[in-house]
């Protein structure tokens, strides 16, 4: 039931992250929600696995935090490569047009 609550809380991280963090128009809309989910349910099998409560609070913080963390990454990383390539690209196809 936890782990429920874990994927709610990673949606809700990666949606938030999703509206407030700046490259929204560099990817897909369900590209940051689906990364707060799957790293939300990753950190807390692994802090599970590693010994930590359920019931605990550290758990709780460290994976909603650790979440908030690789969306944020995530989403910058994305932005500004995509960003590049999309420059990059540009350049090359109109690398010698002649402007009419």
């Amino acid at each position: 039931m936890e782990l429920l609550f874990v994927v709610l809380g990673g949606a809700i991280i990666g949606l938030a992250g999703r509206y407030f963090l700046p490259h929204r128009h560099t990817h897909g809309s369900a590209l940051i929600p689906a990364v707060g989910v799957a790293s939300a349910s990753i950190l807390w099998v692994a802090l599970t696995w590693a010994g930590l409560k359920w019931d605990d609070g550290w758990i709780w913080w460290i994976t909603l935090l650790g979440t908030a963390l690789v969306v944020a990454v995530t989403d910058l990383l994305v932005g500004r490569l995509r960003t590049t390539g999309d420059d990059r690209l540009l350049h090359s196809l109109t690398k010698g047009a002649v402007a009419r």
